[in-house]
């Protein structure tokens, strides 16, 4: 798998950002987005990817991957992106 593959690597970091749609307000989107990237975070260092390695951030409904109205469910929009980044060797 891909983590296996990350594991065996020269991991350097994880960049982990949870995003939302806008169907709740600007500040229920933004805790959510942060609840959303903390549990793919925990994931993470429950599957042996070290805490130290993690960065994680909620950006709420500021970067939309399919820009709607306001008040607008998107699943689209309801994502956490995970950014591998490694040392060369």
């Amino acid at each position: 798998s891909e983590l296996e593959t990350a594991r065996s690597c020269a991991l350097a970091g994880v960049s982990v950002v949870g995003h939302t749609d806008t169907s709740g307000s600007p500040a229920y989107n933004l805790s959510k987005s942060q609840r959303m990237a903390q549990s793919v975070a925990d994931e993470l260092r429950e599957r042996g990817v070290p805490g130290s390695l993690i960065v994680q951030q909620g950006l709420g409904e500021t970067q939309l991957a399919q820009g709607t109205a306001d008040g607008v469910r998107e699943p689209l929009n309801r994502r956490v992106e995970v950014t591998l980044t490694f040392r060369q060797s």
